[in-house]
Parts: structure tokens; C-alpha cells; sequence
């Protein structure tokens, strides 16, 4: 009551100063009792309390302005108001009905909205938004309600999963609530107004439903064919209770390890284990309802392959040692580790020795360090590339399982040259050792030689080559190319002193050969 409402203003052409021609009196035509003006200051105000604007939203208020201070023949004007009240927060959230009643599907999808519940607001703009809650009921921790800003409804969606077959009805007690407050109405509240909804489940055909959401089996690696693994279980949790199918997805079983009995789920070892090769299978078991097959569920299961002392240890890679001739007695030639496939629990220790007819080697000797290796030393001094280059050294490598396992490996030990600080820098032996004795230098020297005699000879060749001159020298008086003819008769024995055959086999001998006299031979050349 009272409040300002605004101000209006009249003009008027009259001069004010001579009498009351230009003096203005206010009053309303139209628009009472909701409004009232002062009739000198035209300052519209409210005349009524606790106006309504869910009753009337808007007036028109016809304002009067008349000269001649009010009184009779007086001019007047008039205007009209248009006047609109702005809403406040004076009226709560209603429910249209107080009980709701939906149905589900026990294998709704989680976050499905089931149902819309409204509560009317006669407030406008966000005197009129609402929040809604759960409050009460057996299905707080199952479902959830939000607000549709667009349309101000209550949503009602799914928490968690439902089962018919646990629980098959909900009760719930849904409020909704005026977000603004207005404070000067607060005695007015409260501004909140409260629902029942009831959810009915109804069955669904479900899939099967194992027992564990996954299985984590162990065996060990040298388990018979046929043992059974490990078991898996499911069950239908419809009220029908189909009877259950167990099979392996083959995908997930490419070299059919594992094979499970379809009735009670058992799976056992199809194929020999390697758990050096393979230790872990992941498969998946899958459950199928033999009244519906389309209703399959499926499960993944870890198979851990455990370890069994199978495997023999053996060097960490291939040793080759090299053994100084000018080493000292007791000097470690060299260290070697050894490996092992196996995976014991407290880790690998193993054992090293020299075969039985080994122990007395005169050369060598082991040396178990505490780091699981081993060293090999020289038992003395004077090694030799002459005499021996090459000692093969057999050591047996035991481990620690129950039964341990052992293998037997070879260290090839080569004897080098080595320089005055231990350095390795020949263990060729016929690089070093020359049968005549001669030392490097002079193999070199002589090395050398050679090449430069071969070089002379090149050369040689090559000028004749360039003479066009034969290479070997023909004389035409070599006996070798000649025919002698001698015509002597009758001599008998004594012809054949007639020429020495010697001559013919060595013609360089042929100036200090005398002929008879008695016998002149004829030479005769072959035509060339």
C-alpha cells in the first residue's frame, strides 16, 4: 500500500503568473482502487495491498489534468498509464498429482531416463525454477532425479542395475523445491511441495551370470594332459533358470591349449605347457543359455603357467679365452656367467665344476665367485703357441632345483702374444712361429725380395714383348733343329762311335766335343 508506482507530467500554454489559468490538479479517471495519484505531484502509488500478479498482471490508469486549480471551467487533459506488476517469489512449486506411478524393464540401460514427474510454479522466470530430490524411499541408492531446464520437469533415471528377481517394486518420496528465495515472503512458505512415486520392475530374459567377473588359474608347466585347471561357474538369474553351456572362444584359444567341460565348466589341459615359451594364456570362457541361445555372457580367465626345474643352466654366451704366454701362475684368464631358463623363487645359485677325469688338469684351475660366476686361472706360467695353441677346458654348470639340472659346456682357451702389460696382440701361430727361426724383420726382408725379382722378370717380358722378339733364342746351328745324315756302310759296332748321342741331349756341350776324322758328315737344315 503506497508504493510508488511512477510520475506523470502535464503541460499547459497558459501564463502562470496571472491567476489560475496554468495551475494543474491530478486525478484518476479509470484505474481505482487499485491506484491513487497526488493531486499536485501526479505521483502515482499502489491504494491496495498484497496486489496479485497471478491475478491481474496489468492495469490501464486514465490520469486527469485539470487547469483552473481543479475547480469548474477549468481545461482538462488526460493520458493513460499502462502499469504491469512484476512477479516475486510468493508462490511454491505444486505436483499435479501426488502419486506417480512407472514401469521398468529389469535390464534397462543404466542413466535411462524411466519417467517425468512436474511441479507447476504460477511465478515466472527464475521465481519459478525448482530443484527436485529424492528425500525418502527403498530406492534412494538406485535411482537419481535432474531437472530439465528446458521444460522444468523432474527426470527420474537408473543408478544401478535392477533385478527383478531380488527386488521387483520401489517407493520413493520426490520434492521439489524453489531454488530463489525471495526473503520479504518467507512467511509465505514453504516454498516446496512433496510426491510418491512408485517403480514396478518387470522381468527380462537375462544372460547368465558368472560367478566371479574374472578367474585367475595357476598350473604348473609339467602338468599331465587332461588335469583339470581350474573350474568356472554361472548360473541364469531369470525365475526359469535355464540350464547353462560352457565353451572356449576359440579366438582367444588359437593353438587349442585348454579344453572345458560344457556341463560343469572344468577346464582342463589340452597340450603340453612351456612355461619358458608362454607363461600366461588369456582365454574366455563363454556361458550360453540352451533355452535361448542368444542370451551368451562371457568371461576372461588368466591361466599362470608356474615353473618346474626343467631346463639346464648354461653359459651366459659363447666364451672364448685368451691365455698370455708370458702369464703368471694363478692369473685369471677369464670370467664367465651362466644362465638358466627356469625361474626359481629364491633366485638362481649355481654350481660349477671340472669333469671327474678334469679335476687334475695340470693347466687350469676354477674359482667359484661370490657373485654366481666363475673364474678360470692358469695354474702356471710358460704357455706356449709352439706346442699347444688351442686348450679346450669342459665345465659342468649345475643349478639349485629339486632335481637340480646340469649341462656340460666347453671354454675354448687360445694361447696369444701379448705385450709386456698383459696386452693381447697376436694368437695366430703361423704369424709368429717360422720353421728355420728367422724373426719378423728378416721375414719381411725376404718378403721383399721376392717381389722386387718378380717385378724385374715383368719387365723383362714386357720389353720383348714390345721388340716383337721371341722370348727364347733360336740359333740355327742347335743341333736340336738339324737332321746329320752320314753315309758310312758297313761298320758294324764300330758305326756307332760314329757321333756321340750325349751331343744331341746337351747341345752346350757341343765345343768340347772332337768328331772323328775318318767321318765328315753332311749337315742338312730343315726348311723353316
Amino acid at each position: 500500500l503506497g508504493t510508488f508506482v511512477t510520475k506523470v507530467t502535464a503541460t499547459d500554454a497558459d501564463d502562470p503568473v496571472y491567476g489560475n489559468s496554468a495551475k494543474l490538479v491530478y486525478s484518476i479517471l479509470e484505474g481505482q482502487p487499485y491506484f491513487s495519484i497526488e493531486p499536485h505531484t501526479a505521483i502515482i502509488k499502489t491504494a491496495l495491498p498484497n496486489m496479485d500478479r497471478e491475478a491481474k498482471e496489468e492495469y490501464f490508469v486514465v490520469i486527469q489534468a485539470k487547469d483552473m486549480g481543479g475547480h469548474m471551467g477549468g481545461l482538462s487533459g488526460t493520458t493513460t498509464v499502462t502499469i504491469t506488476l512484476t512477479d516475486v517469489n510468493d508462490n511454491p512449486p505444486k505436483f499435479a498429482q501426488s502419486l506417480y506411478h512407472f514401469s521398468v524393464m529389469e535390464d534397462v540401460a543404466l542413466g535411462e531416463p524411466i519417467g517425468r514427474v512436474k511441479a507447476n510454479d504460477l511465478d515466472i522466470g527464475e521465481n519459478a525454477i525448482s530443484s527436485y530430490d529424492i528425500i525418502e524411499g527403498d530406492g534412494m541408492d538406485i535411482f537419481e532425479i535432474t531437472t530439465d531446464a528446458q521444460t522444468q520437469d523432474g527426470i527420474i533415471r537408473v543408478r544401478k542395475p535392477l533385478d527383478f528377481e531380488t527386488k521387483k517394486s520401489y517407493t520413493l518420496k520426490v520434492e521439489a523445491a524453489n531454488i530463489h528465495i525471495d526473503p520479504r515472503f518467507i512467511s509465505g512458505g514453504p516454498f516446496k511441495d512433496t510426491a510418491t512415486v512408485k517403480i514396478v520392475v518387470e522381468d527380462a530374459d537375462e544372460p547368465p551370470v558368472f560367478s566371479s567377473p574374472t578367474y585367475m588359474l595357476e598350473v604348473h608347466e609339467n602338468a599331465a594332459i587332461n588335469s583339470v585347471i581350474g573350474q568356472v561357474m554361472a548360473h541364469d538369474p531369470d525365475v526359469s533358470s535355464s540350464p547353462i553351456r560352457f565353451s572356449i572362444d576359440r579366438h582367444t584359444d588359437l593353438e587349442r591349449q585348454f579344453n572345458i567341460n560344457a556341463e560343469d565348466g572344468k577346464i582342463t589341459l589340452a597340450t603340453p605347457l612351456d612355461r619358458e615359451t608362454n607363461m600366461w594364456h588369456n582365454i574366455t570362457i563363454v556361458a550360453t543359455e540352451t533355452r535361448n541361445h542368444s542370451q551368451v555372457s562371457r568371461v576372461p580367465v588368466a591361466i599362470k603357467v608356474l615353473d618346474v626345474n626343467d631346463n639346464a643352466p648354461e653359459f651366459a654366451s659363447e666364451h672364448e679365452a685368451f691365455l698370455c704366454e708370458n702369464g703368471k701362475p694363478g692369473q685369471v684368464i677369464q670370467i664367465v656367467s651362466a644362465v638358466d631358463k627356469d625361474d626359481p623363487k629364491n633366485g638362481h645359485y649355481f654350481l660349477y665344476s671340472l669333469l671327474p677325469e678334469m679335476v687334475n688338469n695340470p693347466n687350469f684351475t676354477i674359482k667359484k665367485n661370490e657373485d654366481n660366476t666363475l673364474s678360470i686361472l692358469a695354474k702356471h706360467s710358460g704357455f706356449s703357441r709352439q706346442k699347444q695353441e688351442v686348450y679346450l677346458l669342459p665345465i659342468i654348470i649345475s643349478d639349485s632345483g629339486n632335481p637340480p639340472m646340469s649341462s656340460t659346456s666347453t671354454l675354448t682357451i687360445r694361447v696369444c702374444g701379448c705385450s709386456s702389460d698383459g696386452i693381447v696382440q697376436s694368437c695366430n701361430v703361423e704369424a709368429y712361429v717360422l720353421p728355420i727361426g728367422l724373426s719378423m724383420g728378416a721375414l719381411i726382408a725376404i718378403l721383399a725380395c721376392i717381389i722386387l725379382l718378380l717385378v724385374i722378370v715383368v719387365l723383362f717380358v714386357t720389353l720383348r714383348r714390345h721388340k716383337n722378339e721371341p722370348l727364347i733364342i733360336k740359333d740355327d746351328e742347335d743341333v736340336r733343329e738339324n737332321i746329320i745324315r752320314y753315309d758310312d756302310e758297313g761298320g758294324g759296332e764300330e758305326d756307332t762311335e760314329a757321333f756321340d748321342i750325349a751331343t744331341l741331349q746337351n747341345p752346350d756341350g757341343i765345343n768340347g766335343f772332337l768328331p772323328r776324322k775318318d767321318i765328315k758328315p753332311d749337315l742338312q737344315f730343315m726348311p723353316r
